[in-house]
């Protein structure tokens, strides 16, 4: 009952195809995300130069993502010398990042991060890969996959690491999105098939190579790696063999903490098991080789006394590798969730115009902060 109420939730929110879209952009907001005048967007439309936008009603231009990438290439050609400020996409000898985003305790905004870095960088140019990890499928949702009607068996990414005769190529289960410039493999129940049968397959004698079950996803992702400049993987809430696996594969490594006493507590436990599992791992011959490691401080309320405390208390026990940024609490994010939106996809309007920037700066901070790391292991 509960599941088809959801499915007419979605079919009143998405009318009249059922299925996410996009908004689009001004002027003035493609100007600003390309670091150009207004003026010169718009004599480029005039002379037909790239992707010619649309006209609302009160004659005002209005472009899709799509359209501001075919201008930020076209830029790119024109301005050699600023190529990489327009398109910044990998270049060839630039590693392709994986950035698995985990935590143990759940309503550490794990998914929440993943969707908005994922919808960031897209709006950047780069070509993304959101790998949904977790059985609970809320980063599907958040793209507009109800998992029981939406994503099939062996739809999963367990479709591309199963150990059975039914293993599908990686490509076969990847999906384009409504958003420009992000794929993504779905998530549904299937997957916690892989924890339970990863142990009888080690048994059986999948122990080696690329068989063994923490290195079965890098072995996928290496398939598609020309495709992507980033791919970003959200990891279920438990240290189990999907877990494992994502941080093998991962070349960074974002965990969220809520900044409160039992969350940090939880945390501590699930660095503590991830250690002890890293070292079983690294004497089994898993190479564990991250550019980077960072805490992102999510829900933050800055005006909140114990929190204040316990932040203090993580930067002065890991320093640098505590974003500086954090993500701080606010209805804008809860109400976008409600829409199944992140804060990029909301309308003007939806929620208060203070509050909106004030967690888009919120939010742009700590991205811009993630998307430097990336910039500096391709050596920008």
């Amino acid at each position: 009952m509960l599941s088809a109420q959801l499915q007419s939730i979605r079919e009143r929110l998405y009318e009249p195809a059922t299925a996410k879209t996009l908004k689009t952009f001004t002027s003035r907001e493609v100007a600003t995300l390309l670091g150009i005048a207004e003026s010169t967007l718009r004599q480029m439309s005039l002379d037909g130069e790239s992707a010619i936008p649309d006209r609302q009603d009160n004659g005002r231009r209005i472009y899709t993502l799509a359209q501001v990438n075919q201008i930020r290439e076209h830029l790119a050609q024109k301005r050699p010398a600023e190529a990489l400020e327009f398109f910044p996409r990998r270049r060839e000898g630039e590693k392709l990042q994986v950035i698995a985003v985990a935590n143990f305790k759940g309503g550490s905004a794990k998914t929440t991060t993943t969707l908005h870095l994922a919808h960031y960088l897209a709006i950047q140019g780069l070509r993304v890969l959101a790998i949904d990890l977790d059985p609970q499928a809320s980063l599907s949702a958040m793209f507009g996959y109800q998992p029981e009607f939406d994503v099939d068996e062996n739809e999963t990414v367990y479709a591309a690491i199963r150990y059975d005769e039914n293993r599908r190529p990686i490509r076969e289960v990847i999906r384009k999105t409504y958003f420009d410039g992000i794929d993504l493999i779905p998530a549904n129940l299937e997957l916690m098939e892989y924890e339970h049968e990863t142990p009888q397959a080690i048994a059986e004698g999948y122990g080696r190579g690329d068989a063994i079950f923490f290195r079965r996803l890098s072995s996928v992702i290496s398939e598609v790696e020309a495709d992507y400049d980033v791919v970003l993987i959200d990891a279920p809430p438990q240290l189990g063999y999907l877990t494992l696996g994502a941080l093998c594969a991962a070349t960074g490594l974002i965990i969220t903490i809520h900044p409160a006493m039992i969350d940090v507590a939880s945390m501590n436990q699930f660095l503590a098991m991830m250690s002890d599992l890293m070292q079983v791992i690294e004497e089994r011959g898993g190479e564990l080789t991250h550019d980077f490691i960072r805490y992102v401080i999510t829900r933050h309320n800055p005006n909140d006394g114990p929190q204040v405390n316990v932040v203090t208390l993580l930067r002065s026990l890991f320093k640098d590798d505590v974003l500086a940024p954090s993500v701080v609490e606010t209805t804008a994010i809860a109400s976008a969730g409600l829409e199944k939106k992140s804060l990029y996809e909301l309308s003007r309007g939806s929620v208060g115009r203070d509050t909106l920037a004030r967690a888009l700066e919120s939010v742009d901070s700590v991205n811009r902060e993630i998307f430097l790391h990336i910039k500096d292991v391709w050596g920008r």
